[in-house]
């Protein structure tokens, strides 16, 4: 906790949210009368704490059934991520996924030892056992999607992930994550909590988890070179390097923050339909689910911008009192939009006029200013309001933030 807030020290709004979050009473969700529930959402912390804590917030209507979809996918995930694992083996487990799932006592135990979620597989009867307890609405949603997962990871295990068009980046990452959105999107409406329309709008579902997708690819550049993983499509890299691993070399900066700003103009072509699907969500507690990821997904971005690092640094991630803060702020649309509208003026203030990609980012951030004006006229209090909370960080103000810190050492100490 200390650590974290010395790293938010010149944004109190930050360090602020870091004291309430941990000042604040946690809901425990308790399962120990249910053994199955509890490996459940035991298993749904190991693979992701981000996911399981916006998981446990929903509605009970959809939290079992949200919890089993994300341990499934992760479930064939890990099949289709283990190199491990021969092909002969790994396709028809990769095809008849959605199939096992309904097979009582279906366990897997040939990961190899260092897989991360091996132990998920494990004891994937439990998941199974849960999965056959949800409603058939929601079981239906989970199969078909499990099936077109599956065979694209199939498709591109045999053929290998040749990511050269940018279409092939967007089919790619549609496999992966747009897929994940539609399946989203079909419960939301399946409960009732959602209007019919909210499933029926694909495009912007899939834009929802290529958005995501796409930031991450672009965070994770050097851990995928390390591992021979090429996600970034060769009709982008191509123009700034002979090959890949040309974009690590010192001679070759001014090329690769070219090459990473392009590939950042591409992830946000995809904001205005992330501001448009959130619109349309009216749960309160499917709207945080949803919103958070992707306030998330734009900071990242902003962090990414201009940032040599990605080329140098693995493990890039936002700070710990911004993720806290925007989960705190992501409540309404109108809070989100504000968020958007924040973050785009901070990437386009980076971006370099020299840089071949500087009006497309510009208009792209112009766009946000617009709609967000237009379509969320309330973004622009909530706007002066995080705006308000960012400046106090600046240099003039340090001793504000240097008291808030202060303030909260000694709470800890003499409290905590």
């Amino acid at each position: 906790m200390a650590s974290a807030i010395l790293a938010s020290l010149f944004h109190p709004s930050e360090v602020l949210a870091l004291v309430q979050y941990k000042l604040a009473p946690k809901a425990k969700c308790d399962y120990s009368n249910d053994k199955t529930r509890e490996r459940l959402y035991y298993h749904l912390n190991q693979t992701s704490r981000s996911f399981s804590a916006v998981i446990q917030d929903l509605d009970e209507e959809l939290k079992d059934a949200i919890c089993l979809f994300y341990l499934i996918l992760r479930g064939l995930d890990t099949i289709e991520d283990d190199m491990t694992i021969d092909l002969e083996t790994k396709i028809p487990y990769l095809k008849t996924f959605h199939e096992i799932i309904y097979q009582k006592g279906w366990t897997f135990t040939k990961n190899g030892p260092n897989e991360k979620d091996r132990q998920l597989l494990v004891e994937f009867d439990v998941v199974i056992d849960a999965f056959l307890k949800i409603k058939p609405a929601y079981q239906a949603v989970v199969e078909d999607i499990t099936k077109r997962m599956g065979h694209g990871m199939a498709h591109y295990a045999t053929a290998g992930i040749n990511v050269e068009t940018i279409a092939d980046y967007d089919e790619y990452c549609h496999y992966v994550a747009g897929l994940v959105g539609l399946g989203l999107s079909e419960m939301f409406s399946a409960c009732g909590f959602e209007s019919p329309q909210v499933a029926k709008r694909k495009d912007l579902s899939n834009s929802m988890g290529l958005f995501l997708q796409k930031t991450n690819i672009t965070r994770d550049f050097l851990e995928d070179l390390r591992d021979t993983r090429f996600f970034w499509p060769k009709e982008i890299w191509g123009l700034y390097a002979d090959k890949m691993e040309d974009l690590v070399k010192p001679e070759n900066k001014v090329k690769a923050l070219e090459c990473l700003s392009h590939m950042v103009c591409n992830s946000m072509r995809h904001m205005k339909d992330v501001l448009e699907y959130l619109a349309m969500i009216k749960n309160k507690s499917v709207f945080k689910f949803c919103a958070i990821p992707q306030v998330m997904a734009i900071a990242t971005l902003n962090m990414l911008h201009t940032n040599y690092k990605i080329y140098t640094h693995e493990n890039i991630k936002i700070r710990k009192g911004e993720t806290v803060w925007l989960m705190k702020e992501s409540n309404s649309i109108e809070s989100v939009a504000a968020i958007f509208r924040l973050y785009a003026r901070e990437i386009n203030a980076k971006s370099n006029p020299l840089d071949p990609h500087f009006i497309d980012i510009g208009v792209l951030c112009g766009e946000i200013e617009q709609i967000a004006q237009s379509k969320f006229p309330g973004s622009s209090e909530e706007l002066k309001r995080l705006q308000a909370g960012v400046m106090a960080g600046t240099p003039g103000n340090v001793i504000t933030a240097a008291a808030v810190v202060a303030g909260a050492v000694v709470f800890k100490n003499n409290f905590a």
